[in-house]
């Protein structure tokens, strides 16, 4: 069970702001992995990475399940 954060719990201890800020970081950075799409543009075009990709990823650096 997570321990529920009030502010003013998160203003006495440092740490715990930094733990929020970045559980709230890594969760942003893999919704916008897990939602690109592949984009065209100036006669370019950069492809959207798999969600099978991101896994391989992940757990390659320890992160994956």
């Amino acid at each position: 069970m997570k321990k529920l954060l009030t502010t003013a719990c998160l203003f006495r201890d440092p740490d715990a702001i930094f733990q929020v800020v970045a559980e709230a970081t890594e969760e942003a950075i893999y919704n916008s992995l897990l939602r690109a799409t592949t984009v065209h543009g100036a006669g370019h075009e950069m492809q959207a990475i798999s969600i099978d990709e991101v896994r391989r990823i992940l757990k390659k650096y320890g992160r994956g399940k």
